[in-house]
């Protein structure tokens, strides 16, 4: 793990910029205190990253999860109950890791996956954009298209333009250029550029920018625009931040049903970030998913116990870790221990990053998700893979995360159904020399249900007097439904003169009595 320590450091204090006000954000998007996205930040970092299989992958509080807890937190009564609902959905996250639930993972389409990545991508630049003018009405981490603050995505991108801040925008364009130049020039100049990365230089100057400039002035940033970590007076009032869950109340049947919605939503979105990590990674690790589960419940019990909101590994801190040139997990426990050690130290020092700087940073990890190479690339692929992860795309910008992942799926399951449906059969008219249409019908290797109608249309358009051999020698699996039809049609078939030659492994067989009886004795040979 310490191998790549000079790739994990620099990688890790990245990270670190990116989920500070993610958490941050979070939380408030979430109506939880500020404090909670913290905390499942640390434990996403140190205890998840250590228990988990994956290199690159970086958990937190995940966006997707915010609206759920806003709505539980005021149907349970409170977030000391709601913290038990937390608990629980760690409780069954575990039972789903011991159970080998993390297979559902591998059942995504990659052209899904790919619109996931590019639409996150763009979600990350369409609500940074307000960030980085200055305009911070929607807190950080809100990434549904309908917003907490009453606007939508475009509308408050909009409000923005005729409301920015000159001072924040200065500090995020200069911050911008500092990440362009370090990455596309100074990078390669030499290893001192590699080791202090850009990120870590435009906030510097960000924090230098707001000391040295009057905050009421007309190149100022007021303290609506920076970082707000809650700042203790006290080790005493530092601990009064910890929330507990309120045991109690664990007879609600309420909270159970919140507990294994919270198992269920951050169990899927961690499984769908772990194939997308895995697909952006270039050293091409595979991750453990099963372990991952269980990295995660135990997570979820621990933020739960202690007052934290639930964490999922999240795709946009470990897209961060990647395009930083992280390579082991120390990277994701070290960006951890930084968020503990910086809200117990330099709350103070950490509240007077402007926004707009982090917005900066978050618009290159958006657009290295979403080049617009890759919509070319995917449709060179063909629409088979274009369709779906377009749907992917604009169901992410316009709704959600899962619900754009849904609509991709649905439509790839689509696909797939069309694709069975033309590739069921090959039909191959053979001779017409004796007054009678030959016709050699081969059916595929695995024939379902999803077959039934192609092959009803071609039996059902068979002109009379022909003769139709049908080859199964190479169909491992016939669906009932298919030999249904061919025993209904062996009916019509004696009307319309059509005889039929069965070619199997078994041998040749015409006209039989009963195509059920055949095939029963078929699977048993």
């Amino acid at each position: 793990m310490f191998k790549y320590l000079k790739n994990d450091l620099p990688a890790s204090v990245v990270v670190f910029f990116v989920a500070l006000p993610l958490c941050l954000g979070i939380a408030l998007a979430s109506g939880a205190p500020l404090f909670s996205g913290l905390i499942a930040g640390i434990v996403g970092g140190i205890v998840v990253g250590a228990l988990s299989g994956s290199k690159i992958g970086v958990s937190g509080p995940a966006a997707g999860l915010a609206a759920i807890v806003l709505t539980a937190i005021g149907t349970l009564g409170g977030y000391e109950n709601f913290l038990v609902a937390v608990v629980i959905g760690g409780v069954i996250q575990l039972i789903f890791g011991v159970l080998k639930a993390g297979i559902i993972g591998y059942y995504f389409p990659s052209s899904v996956i790919k619109g996931m990545l590019t639409g996150i991508g763009i979600i990350i630049i369409l609500k940074q954009i307000p960030h980085f003018f200055g305009y911070d009405a929607d807190p950080e981490g809100d990434f549904a298209f309908f917003q907490v603050d009453g606007e939508n995505t475009f509308s408050e991108i909009f409000k923005s333009i005729n409301n920015i801040s000159l001072g924040s925008t200065i500090v995020g364009l200069v911050g911008l250029g500092i990440l362009i130049l370090w990455s596309n020039v100074l990078s390669k100049k030499g290893k001192i550029f590699q080791l202090i990365q850009g990120p870590l230089v435009a906030v510097v100057f960000g924090i230098v920018y707001y000391i040295f400039t009057d905050s009421t002035s007309k190149f100022g940033i007021s303290s609506e625009h920076l970082v707000s970590v809650p700042v203790p007076d006290s080790f005493d009032s530092f601990l009064g931040q910890f929330s507990f869950p309120n045991f109690a109340a664990i007879t609600n049947p309420q909270i159970w049903v919140v507990g294994f919605t919270i198992a269920l939503v951050a169990s899927l979105e961690t499984l769908l970030c772990v194939e997308a990590t895995d697909k952006l990674d270039p050293h091409k690790n595979v991750t453990p998913t099963n372990r991952e589960l269980l990295a995660q419940g135990t997570g979820n019990i621990l933020s739960g116990l202690i007052g934290g909101l639930p964490v999922t590994q999240v795709i946009v801190r470990s897209s961060a870790n990647i395009q930083s040139g992280g390579r082991t997990k120390l990277s994701a426990i070290f960006h951890g221990f930084l968020l503990l050690i910086s809200v117990i130290l330099i709350p103070t020092l950490l509240n007077k990053i402007p926004l707009s700087v982090l917005a900066a940073i978050l618009l290159v990890v958006g657009y290295k998700l979403a080049k617009p190479a890759l919509f070319k690339k995917m449709w060179d692929l063909g629409w088979k893979q274009f369709i779906p992860f377009t749907v992917t795309v604009v169901g992410i910008v316009f709704t959600d995360l899962l619900v754009g992942i849904a609509l991709g799926l649905a439509v790839g399951i689509v696909i797939i159904l069309i694709k069975s449906f033309q590739n069921s059969h090959f039909l191959h008219i053979e001779d017409k020399s004796d007054g009678k249409n030959r016709i050699k019908m081969t059916l595929a290797e695995q024939v379902t249900f999803f077959n039934k109608g192609a092959i009803l249309n071609e039996l059902d358009s068979l002109p009379e007097n022909t003769y139709l051999e049908l080859d199964v020698r190479k169909t491992i699996y016939l669906d009932n439904d298919i030999v249904e039809i061919l025993e209904d049609f062996a009916v019509k078939a004696k009307e319309r003169h059509i005889d039929i030659k069965i070619i199997s492994e078994r041998g040749i067989v015409e006209n039989p009595d009963s195509f059920i009886e055949f095939f029963k004795l078929e699977k048993k040979s």
